[in-house]
């Protein structure tokens, strides 16, 4: 790090528990972010200024007026704009030392080849069916799983190495048989419901990088804005899981 860097996180630098060894970590870190709206936007520009030195944002949406309320990395101007496009334009704003790679074109077909380039993947989609596919790059790829959701006045955060004989995968907390498949255009959510779990994510995320604290690794934190109330349960390996059971 020169000494403009060294400045630049140096509130970082000076946590015992991060200092310059951490910071160089995050710096030689690579994170795959999937999805930047409600829960990605807030995840990107916090791992920006953070000082993860690559971050892979995948979206293939573009910017609509009804994503303002919520996805803070997009602004009026952009609307029109794919989602990746201003979200870099942010980031790079934030941290112009960083490299932002931007994917529109994420599928089935190349998701883990992605994955493997990659330390840590965040998944901020709204929907199972693309959650289990990137859960399974994860497991097939050993690549850690910081997990989120939100909707109304609800969140939820899990960290995932279902590729680990005695953890489980996101498949064992949520089998694919019989999941409703809500989201926030049909059912609603408070704005800053987005922020916050988005936040808690790229949190999650440096901490399992930087292996600090307790991950949430094996256990699921629910939030409940509306009480203000946090609770965390643990998640167990389902034996009979069809993605990680076998390893």
């Amino acid at each position: 790090m020169n000494d403009q860097e060294l400045l630049r996180y140096s509130r970082q630098i000076m946590l015992p528990q991060v200092g310059i060894e951490g910071q160089q970590c995050l710096l030689d870190s690579t994170m795959l972010l999937i999805g930047v709206g409600g829960l990605g936007s807030p995840s990107a520009l916090y791992l920006a200024a953070a000082g993860v030195g690559h971050i892979i944002i995948a979206d293939f949406d573009k910017v609509e007026l009804s994503n303002l309320q919520r996805q803070v990395a997009h602004h009026t101007q952009d609307i029109g704009q794919y989602k990746v496009d201003s979200a870099q334009d942010k980031m790079l704003a934030i941290n112009p030392n960083i490299k932002v790679t931007v994917l529109k074109d994420l599928s089935e077909k190349n998701l883990n080849t992605w994955v493997s380039k990659a330390d840590i993947v965040l998944d901020g989609t709204d929907n199972f069916e693309t959650r289990f596919k990137i859960n399974v790059a994860c497991v097939q790829e050993k690549v850690a799983l910081v997990s989120a959701a939100v909707i109304r006045f609800e969140g939820q955060l899990s960290v995932f190495k279902g590729y680990q004989s005695d953890q489980p995968c996101y498949q064992c907390l949520y089998p694919k048989e019989g999941e409703d498949n809500e989201n926030c255009s049909e059912n609603g959510i408070l704005a800053p419901v987005a922020g916050v779990m988005g936040t808690m994510q790229a949190l999650q995320a440096i901490k399992v990088v930087l292996n600090l604290g307790d991950q949430l690794i094996g256990k699921l934190m629910i939030m409940d804005a509306m009480n203000f109330d946090f609770r965390t349960v643990k998640i167990s390996k389902d034996a009979s899981c069809s993605v990680c059971s076998a390893l």
